[in-house]
């Protein structure tokens, strides 16, 4: 050792001169496991000095080695460091900050000798006053107990109840953050961990309750990151891990439930839901009525809805603890003592409709309902006979519409299936009554009821859902109150999925017999809501099977007779369908329904009205696009055997003609819905339905003859001149196109080529289809990131310049941003990458600006609606961070384009709010082209340049000063516009600008 001493002498005498406090590494890195004893060994003068200062540094230079070193230190070394640390704990005050940093650094070893930890605590506590230390060392102080606790528990619980009492002599006072967190994680381990706090469990509360409820706010841009909800929770740990606590902390919550602090009172009730978590009975006993009277307070004169939410959340957690007490002899019911005071003061103002009180007093006694069987059961049994009592008492239909509205908050606010059987048909009796009343509301509120009880198992029997049924019926054919109907509709569909049986036999075939009954321009509002009725019942596959050949013969009837069945009769049969296979639940039963029956039928019937020459209502197109979703939807959901079986009968119908597979197949043997024939537009506009099929199967699912499919798809939508045959082609040709591996790169070759040569035609008339096709196979390579999409954007891009297509080219910019809602999304199993919009505007965003800044003056409008469309579809917050890069867009509100002006509008509003210093240099434009807009003539317009206004007011005031006066004279005319929006935005813009540098505006 002696030969090794001069360099780590000189180390030592460097940094105890306090020359060099680096040199504390080098000597704790030089020479790893006999280091430690090398600076005792050649620091022991400065260690043994008589000045203060020169032992603090020499302890200081051992701490820092010994931090270093701690996992390498021997058994013999931690003994003679803890005997040494120990004994300079008495020492002068300004050694006491290493020595702290010493002894925490040997509180992480794993070679404490037994009883270490004792006598260390011991000496620590004797000797220090923790108060007095600086922060960081009281955090040292801290952390050795963390380790302690974590390493050699057994020991500290042997202190008993004098580790409690160090440790509250410790804590008092404390009023650091970052320490406080620790010291609520010492008085945590100490409660939750059993810890013996005999005569100090007062203590224990009092030095850490005095910070309750937490009031911090940390400083701005604070480097540590501790919040007010961190703190807030772990305070809470700690009061509420130990009943033994309960007689301390229950007068505490109901003392600071008086503070007139919004924040304590919500801090004290999610207080009061933890804690009573760990509590018995017992240790609420005597404090009952003061809780109550506190939670009822908090509820009856409550000033916030959250206050309110917490203050029945902390009632319903009481009531569970009460509940869980066990009855003997000799033992009070706590729970009942305490349900007799909720019922003594809130019950009667239950039978009080008319007052305020009904609501917070039905809220009471609901929370403490939902808390147990117990509960439930001995307030629903002291509260709903009077309440039905009530109703049948009461001539008013408000009083009787609020009564039922208290009974139903009743039935939800418990999942017990038997609770309500003994109230059964007194409460069937007054539902029933009430949806034979006229009063709207009153039957709207008899449905959510009923609702409410048919979703308790067990309550309602088979008779009582057929009366159920039979009302629903009668509402539905003869009320013309829509929201009756809409709340019919619903409580149907709810009942339907409990009880199914009833629906079948009752409900479907007295609307059936309706339907067809019912004349064409007389009951058209009753056949509606019967269509709606039907799709709101089918959810169970039972239903299904019923339900779907009903709306089926609404389309055969109206391509039978259509004047009887009207085409938006045939529609909204559709729309149900769809609803139907939206809501139905999705097994193989339900699938095969579709599979089997509804979509074979939906074929027949369009290729027989395609066939016919007649006025079927089936060839029109908003009935052909309702079948589209109906259809989409089904496949998109079906089982694999099911999907692969519905992609062949589709593809051979259309390619080959196969019509076997059709209900009422009495077709022309040579059928070619894609080939040119006599009134070939009324088939080939059925390509729809072939979109419909095979573009929402699983990407699993193979499409047979997809090339040659895709072939006579091309020629389709290239070479037909009815705008919905060749959009169809085009969107069925994309939709395939974007699911195929990856690869078809010779597929999309010859496309663009075929495309490129009639678009480069002027003369050619097939330029419009052409030039949809080209757009939908753009948008399938878009969606999946293919490379070969910049070919057909450069394309695109070129297309902005031309005299026919300019327009329609920069609208396809929106269709290529936009979801689809019928090929092409998630929902068809399309491949869709996710922020493909981000993607192709920051790849594409400069190229239109320099398309545009090279544009001649009569193409410009082009290219700033198609950015407008390109930045409008993108999310919000890019918005706001891309906008600055393409300032170009604000010359966009010059364009005498509506659409480009709404588009540009809502892109600036959000990005006003937080405007970019490149907005605030062209205010002076910014403003002009906003205040020329307020006078649009579309209302839209004038509203969304009256808020962009409004944002701009709040830019900095010295630079919008300058155009107040101009602003508020432009704001006059639109406080006496006709629409009542644009008068509510312009008051408000008004306002903002007029405050704008007065004394006590902004």
């Amino acid at each position: 050792m002696a030969a090794e001493s001069p360099p780590l002498l000189s180390l030592v005498e460097e940094f105890v001169s306090g020359l060099q406090d680096s040199k504390a590494k080098d000597a704790a890195t030089g020479k790893r496991g006999s280091s430690v004893l090398c600076v005792m060994f050649q620091g022991r003068s400065r260690l043994t000095s008589s000045q203060p200062h020169t032992r603090a540094r020499g302890v200081q230079l051992l701490s820092d080695v010994v931090q270093e070193n701690h996992t390498a230190l021997t058994e013999r070394e931690v003994e003679l460091l803890l005997a040494f640390y120990e004994n300079r704990l008495k020492d002068h005050y300004v050694i006491t900050p290493p020595v702290l940093r010493g002894l925490q650094a040997l509180t992480k070893s794993r070679l404490l000798p037994p009883g270490s930890a004792v006598s260390m605590l011991r000496s620590l506590f004797q000797d220090v006053h923790v108060q007095s230390l600086m922060l960081a060392e009281r955090a040292c102080v801290y952390n050795m107990l963390i380790n302690l606790m974590d390493s050699r528990e057994d020991e500290l619980k042997g202190l008993g109840a004098d580790f409690v009492f160090g440790f509250v002599q410790s804590m008092d006072g404390e009023r650091d953050p970052r320490n406080l967190l620790l010291a609520f994680q010492i008085a945590k381990n100490i409660v939750v961990r059993g810890y013996n706090m005999g005569k100090f469990t007062e203590e224990l509360f009092e030095v850490t309750s005095c910070y309750f409820p937490i009031d911090f706010s940390p400083p701005p841009n604070d480097p540590h990151g501790i919040t007010k909800e961190e703190l807030i929770q772990a305070l809470r740990a700690v009061l509420t891990g130990s009943p033994t606590f309960a007689e301390f902390l229950l007068p505490l919550i109901i003392e600071k439930l008086d503070s007139d602090v919004q924040s304590a009172k919500l801090d004290s009730l999610q207080t009061l839901a933890a804690c009573v978590g760990q509590y018995e009975h017992k240790d609420l006993a005597e404090f009952l009525e003061g809780l109550w009277t506190s939670l009822r307070r908090e509820v009856f004169q409550t000033s916030s809805e959250k206050i309110e939410s917490a203050a029945l959340a902390a009632l319903t957690a009481l009531t569970s603890c009460l509940s869980r007490s066990i009855l003997n002899s000799d033992s009070e019911d706590s729970l009942s003592t305490f349900l007799d005071l909720l019922l003594r003061d809130c019950k009667h103002h239950l039978f009080e409709p008319d007052l305020k009180l009904v609501w917070p007093s039905a809220k009471l006694l609901q929370a403490a309902c939902s808390a147990s069987y117990r509960a439930s059961h001995i307030i629903t049994a002291a509260v709903m006979p009077p309440l039905v009592e009530q109703y049948n008492s009461k001539t008013q239909c408000s009083h009787r519409r609020t009564l039922l509205e208290v009974v139903q908050r009743f039935i939800q606010s418990t999942a017990d299936e038997n609770l309500f059987s003994a109230h059964k048909d007194s409460l069937c009796s007054v539902v029933f009554s009430a949806l034979s009343e006229s009063n709207s509301s009153l039957q709207i509120t008899a449905t959510s009821v009923l609702t409410s009880l048919a979703q308790q198992a067990g309550v309602l029997s088979d008779a009582d859902i057929e009366l159920a049924v039979d009302h629903l019926t009668r509402l539905l054919l003869t009320d013309e109150d829509e929201r009756v109907s809409l709340a019919v509709v619903e409580c149907a569909g709810a009942l339907a999925e409990q009880h199914p049986a009833a629906f079948i036999t009752k409900l479907i075939p007295t609307l059936k017999e309706e339907i067809e009954a019912s004349e064409l321009h007389s009951h058209h509002a009753v056949r509606q809501r019967c269509l709606a009725a039907l799709a709101a019942v089918s959810v169970r596959a039972s239903v299904v099977r019923e339900s779907t050949p009903v709306l089926l013969d609404v389309l055969g009837s109206a391509h039978a007779d259509p004047s009887r069945f009207s085409a938006d009769d045939a529609a909204h049969a559709c729309l149900s369908l769809q609803r139907i296979a939206e809501r139905a639940q999705d097994d193989e039963e339900t699938g095969r329904c579709f599979h089997d029956v509804v979509i074979p039928r939906l074929l027949s019937l369009a290729l027989q009205a395609a066939l016919q020459s007649d006025g079927s209502p089936l060839v029109e197109e908003a009935v052909l696009s309702a079948m589209v979703p109906v259809i989409s939807t089904a496949c998109s959901r079906l089982h694999a055997t099911f999907a692969e079986q519905t992609a062949s009968r589709a593809v051979s119908l259309f390619l080959d003609g196969d019509v076997s597979f059709l209900p009422d197949n009495s077709f022309p043997s040579h059928i070619r819905p894609l080939q040119e024939e006599e009134d070939w537009w009324r088939q080939s506009q059925l390509v729809c339905l072939l979109m419909a099929c095979v573009c929402s199967l699983p990407r699993s699912v193979e499409v047979p003859q997809e090339e040659r499919l895709l072939s006579e798809l091309e020629e389709l939508s290239c070479s037909c001149s009815h705008p919905l045959s060749y959009t169809s082609a085009a969107k069925c040709f994309a939709g395939l196109l974007n699911k195929k591996p990856q690869g078809a790169c010779d597929l999309i070759q010859r496309t663009v080529k075929r495309l490129g040569s009639e678009l480069d035609r002027p003369s050619s008339p097939m330029r419009t289809q052409a030039f949809t096709l080209l757009i939908w196979v753009a948008k399938a390579l878009l969606l999946r990131y293919h490379p070969l999409f910049s070919t057909l954007t450069d394309k695109l891009f070129s297309l902005l310049d031309d005299a026919d297509l300019g327009p329609a080219a920069a609208d396809g910019f929106s269709l290529l941003m936009s979801d689809s809602a019928d090929v092409l999304n998630r929902g068809c199993h399309a491949d869709v990458r996710i922020m493909y919009r981000q993607r192709f505007f920051s790849e594409n965003s400069a190229k239109l600006v320099q398309g545009f800044n090279a544009a001649p003056q009569e193409k410009k409008p082009n290219y700033l609606k198609a950015l407008s469309n390109i930045v409008n579809k993108l999310p919000k917050q890019v918005q706001v961070s891309e906008l600055p890069a393409v300032s170009v867009l604000g010359k966009a509100l010059t364009c005498p384009d509506e659409g480009v002006q709404l588009s540009t509008l809502s892109c600036l509003e959000p990005v006003l709010i937080n405007p970019p210093q490149v907005l605030i240099q062209q205010l002076e434009a910014l403003v002009t082209r906003l205040l020329a807009l307020i006078c649009s003539p579309a209302m839209k317009i004038r509203i969304a340049s009256i808020r962009c206004i409004l944002a701009v007011s709040h830019f900095p005031a010295h630079e919008v000063l300058p155009f107040r006066a101009r602003v508020l004279r432009a704001l006059a005319p639109p406080l006496d516009d006709r629409k009542r929006l644009v008068r509510r935005e312009a008051v408000q813009a008004r306002g903002e600008w007029f405050l704008l540098g007065s004394p006590g505006g902004r």
